[in-house]
């Protein structure tokens, strides 16, 4: 399950990432490397909003030992005062933007005191309040998992068994949670992290993070029907479409997909529109991101490296 190769010159994924044959392009096709491809005009007409990831805990610091990969509130704090929508947004709360409307709204409480003043900045003894709850810095981190089968992404649900955040133990003493979705059934490339700004670039498809599937499906598939996928299906939330997709060289029932819609179970319900059952996906990439050396269920930290590439749109929010 951690990986499919084929062979004469196929389709290939190595490393969790797709490797595209060389093919003739099809006269009646917009076809690249064996695939279909969105036409210029048309890569902005998905619109799909991404769901806010705005969450009110009340936690309490942790002990830290060396901070790796990301900011400590606290350790920013101790360097001298900070603006007030940046601890709400280093806290895990919102991107800093949506800090502001919360703060604008009278959302906000420095030491029981209701802010609006956008530009007001915090201590490292003062007490900060989002909607009635005490929001507490904690270390940004980030984490990459190769999601299992049968594990839910979904947190809300406090009788849910069998939830990602389950197959990290003890070892993450941050609260973190999903960035968008991956079903019950679907697998491969995750991202963790309590940064809400980072969360909001990775899920608006503004930000043009893409990510890469690998579907299998119940039959094969035909030019035209992949070419509607290409060119825009109409769904009952409004138009969808792939940005480029390729049936594996050998076999017309495994499809590689690249999107960047963060639409709930949207790669699934484009293939069922048309008829087709997806029996397996898996997704291969996320925003530049593989599975390489994670079998599945397993996860690591980000290097510094990859959050900086992640963070590539942030100052499109500030």
């Amino acid at each position: 399950e951690g990986g499919s190769e084929r062979r004469e010159g196929s389709f290939q994924r190595r490393d969790g990432n797709f490797q595209k044959p060389a093919a003739t392009i099809q006269s009646g096709f917009r076809r690249r490397d064996g695939g279909f491809q969105r036409t210029e005009e048309n890569i902005n007409k998905d619109k799909a909003i991404a769901p806010q990831n705005s969450r009110f805990e009340e936690d309490k610091f942790s002990e830290y030992g060396e901070i790796q990969d990301g900011f400590n509130v606290e350790a920013e704090l101790l360097k001298g005062d900070i603006r007030l929508n940046r601890y709400v947004s280093m806290s895990g709360v919102c991107s800093r933007r949506e800090a502001d409307n919360l703060i604008a709204d009278g959302q906000v409480e420095i030491n029981g005191v209701v802010t609006k003043e956008l530009g007001t900045k915090v201590t490292v003894t003062d007490e900060i309040k989002v909607a009635g709850k005490i929001v507490k810095g904690e270390k940004n981190v980030y984490i990459l998992m190769n999601k299992p089968k049968d594990f839910v992404t979904t947190l809300e649900d406090p009788n849910a068994k069998n939830t990602v955040i389950e197959l990290l133990g003890s070892y993450v003493p941050e609260r973190v949670y999903p960035v968008g979705r991956l079903d019950k059934n679907s697998v491969g490339v995750l991202i963790l992290t309590n940064d809400g700004e980072l969360t909001k670039v990775l899920t608006h498809p503004s930000f043009n993070k893409k990510k890469i599937y690998h579907v299998f499906l119940d039959k094969e598939i035909s030019n035209e029907d992949m070419n509607k996928i290409a060119t825009g299906i109409e769904l009952e939330d409004g138009v969808c479409f792939a940005d480029e997709i390729s049936c594996l060289e050998g076999t017309r029932s495994e499809v590689g997909v690249e999107i960047h819609s963060g639409r709930n179970r949207i790669v699934r319900r484009m293939f069922e529109h048309l008829g087709y059952k997806v029996r397996k996906l898996d997704r291969v990439v996320f925003a530049g991101l593989t599975k390489k050396n994670l079998k599945r269920g397993e996860w690591r930290y980000l290097t510094a490296e990859e959050v900086a590439s992640l963070k590539s749109g942030m100052k499109n929010l500030v």
